[in-house]
């Protein structure tokens, strides 16, 4: 069943309208917490699931005021950069550093080389569809076997550094909604069909954008408890200000540290301080850093719990 007026699949188009909503909800999320860079990696990969599924659900159609070959070469293009995003997502979202060769230069070698010689040049050249994914598949295959090897090896290695099993569920779950993708170039190669094709790319990150949402439940909770918690009493505040001595704050960073800690955002410090909203990101920059806080929840915690040192 397909789309009317269209070669997409009903299911395509439902994973793209998902994961359209997903995209938007994230992205909202992430302008509410611009420091989560997590967060944006992640949000440049559904940006590219999406146009994938959209370029692969309704690329080629002769009806379409475009060349069919140019069509298929747009519709395989999006889905080998998705796949070469991968990687680096991992690299990047997540620190794993052993993945940096394959992140950098093993991907444009082995992944988007064959797809410029094979589906660019070769196919533009000659228009035998066939004869591209026989032959431009079959480095790629090899090598995201290869890629899948790394990605765990990699995450094992963080793993047996940090011991922190529970840190390292995201990563495992991430993983898998990633393996499936090893198994286009087979589907590419064999036509295995539109629907296959979007179930195979589509279910794992989908339950992966659902944690992503727990997460941000759970966390806004998490900030909410401690600003409601805060402590205003005397003793407190002595607290707060011993800490913000200990941690070698000034006292305009003690002061952006309060408006903070009351969750006002970097604007309406500005605001109270009359100072430039740049001026109050530099002093953030400069707490967290000092405070080795990571999060404004996090330096709540910091700064209003009693001193150890």
């Amino acid at each position: 069943m397909t789309v009317p007026g269209t070669e997409m699949h009903i299911v395509t188009f439902t994973f793209i309208l998902l994961e359209s909503a997903m995209f938007f909800l994230q992205l909202a999320l992430y302008l509410i917490r611009p420091s989560d860079r997590h967060r944006r990696w992640y949000l440049i990969l559904l940006f590219l699931l999406i146009l994938y599924n959209t370029t692969g659900g309704l690329f080629p159609d002769p009806d379409i005021n475009l060349p069919v070959h140019v069509q298929n070469i747009i519709a395989y293009g999006t889905g080998f950069l998705t796949a070469a995003y991968f990687p680096y997502y991992f690299y990047r979202a997540f620190g794993l550093k052993l993945l940096r060769f394959h992140a950098l230069y093993g991907v444009p070698l082995f992944l988007l080389l064959p797809y410029l010689l094979f589906f660019v040049i070769g196919y533009a050249m000659h228009q035998d569809l066939e004869y591209a994914i026989r032959y431009g598949v079959v480095v790629p295959f090899f090598y995201s076997l290869v890629l899948l090897w790394a990605i765990l090896r990699a995450i094992r290695a963080a793993y047996r550094e940090n011991r922190n099993g529970k840190r390292y569920t995201e990563e495992i779950m991430v993983y898998i909604a990633v393996a499936p993708w090893s198994a286009m170039t087979l589907i590419a190669y064999f036509d295995l069909g539109q629907l296959t094709e979007a179930l195979f790319t589509n279910l794992g990150f989908l339950a992966i954008t659902a944690l992503f949402i727990l997460k941000s439940v759970r966390r806004a909770r998490k900030d909410y408890e401690l600003l409601i918690n805060l402590p205003t009493d005397g003793v407190g505040i002595a607290i707060f200000e011993e800490n913000c001595r200990y941690y070698g704050l000034t006292k305009t960073e003690v002061g952006v540290s309060r408006f903070l800690c009351r969750g006002l955002r970097n604007k309406e410090i500005a605001a109270e301080l009359f100072i430039s909203p740049l001026t109050v990101k530099k002093h953030v920059e400069n707490i967290y850093r000092k405070t080795g806080a990571g999060s404004r929840a996090s330096l709540i915690h910091i700064l209003s719990k009693p001193p150890i040192h």
